[in-house]
């Protein structure tokens, strides 16, 4: 089975890449830049090749002679993402349809039981991306899925550099939804598991099966890395507001902030665990949320190879501002100043 990944140069990519690779699979890493994947581990055990989603030229050579595309593709900085990721969707379900690929693998977010103009616009374009995948000829599995945990993905790095920054977490009241994380290794066994199963056009929620409300998952992340901090619940605060203090706070890029904070006016846990046992061995339990946090800050012994190490924590590749933030994290627990970062 020969997998193509768009978006490989991405967080979830750089780890999904790899899990192919284990599993046996011939991969072809696709990226608008396909010198960006240089800087990964694995760069030199793929084939890579440019793809841009908006381009459908871009396409037809990328897709020769793939079984199964995972579609990774989320474009949160522009302010007309939605309209960019519809059109990119379009574009990639009529390539696919025009070629022998079998199946595609979409990753989305978790849909809340509301009308779609209630949803935040990071939802709202993650559901338009699905509807318009799933109007393919060939089989689709969207996958589901809230907060990752892991030390580079932005959801997590969010949540902990909002939660580390400043003595007091101000928590707006709209914030108090539930939330239901999974953790990276978990997520990456139902991409794999969903380019494989016997199974039609379909969604799945993935969750670690444990939630709790967003402003509790703060105070655990605080406590597992000797960080806690005390929190002030206000109302009335604006969405608008909130996004641009989160955006001042963290080193992850601004828009992509205010967009998931938005979301989190929602419940973000799953409607069941279906992917269990479809997607992934009845056997298979996920990894829970704290021992899933604790992972992902423990520090890199970089004597040990790439391929050996934990994907939960930080990896050559990852964003400079996720190296950057793991560092800092590291050392105001025990308040020493950040210092300049290792290599990974």
């Amino acid at each position: 089975m020969r997998v193509l990944v768009i978006g490989a140069s991405g967080y979830v990519g750089s780890r999904v890449v790899p899990a192919f690779l284990a599993a046996g699979c011939p991969v072809r890493a696709a990226a608008r830049n396909p010198a960006s994947l240089r800087r990964f581990w694995w760069h030199d055990r793929v084939e890579t090749t440019r793809v841009d989603v908006t381009d459908a030229h871009t396409l037809p050579s990328a897709l020769d002679d793939v079984d199964v595309v995972v579609y990774l593709v989320h474009g949160m900085r522009s302010a007309h993402f939605r309209d960019i990721d519809l059109a990119a969707a379009r574009t990639v379900r009529r390539a696919v349809d025009a070629s022998q690929v079998t199946r595609v693998v979409y990753l989305s977010g978790f849909v809340p039981d509301c009308a779609p103009d209630e949803l935040s616009e990071h939802l709202l374009s993650r559901w338009e991306v699905e509807q318009e995948l799933s109007r393919s000829h060939r089989t689709v599995i969207t996958l589901r899925a809230g907060v990752v945990l892991d030390s580079g993905s932005t959801s997590f790095e969010v949540l902990g550099q909002l939660g580390g920054r400043l003595p007091v977490t101000v928590v707006p009241d709209w914030m108090d939804s539930r939330v239901e994380p999974i953790a990276v290794v978990d997520l990456v066994a139902a991409v794999l598991g969903a380019a494989v199963a016997d199974t039609p056009t379909d969604s799945f929620d993935v969750g670690c099966g444990q939630s709790l409300r967003y402003p509790e998952l703060l105070r655990l992340y605080g406590q597992i890395t000797g960080m806690p901090r005390a929190q002030v619940t206000v109302a009335g605060l604006p969405g608008a507001v909130i996004g641009r203090i989160g955006s001042w706070l963290t080193e992850v890029p601004s828009g992509t902030v205010a967009a998931l904070m938005e979301s989190l006016r929602h419940d973000m846990t799953a409607r069941d665990r279906r992917w269990i046992g479809r997607l992934v061995p009845a056997a298979h339990r996920p990894v829970g949320v704290a021992r899933a946090v604790q992972r992902a800050v423990l520090p890199v012994d970089t004597s040990v190879p790439c391929a050996q190490r934990d994907p939960m924590g930080a990896l050559p590749g990852d964003p400079e501002w996720a190296v950057a933030a793991a560092e800092a994290r590291r050392f105001s627990a025990v308040g020493i100043p950040p210092r300049r970062r290792p290599p990974v």
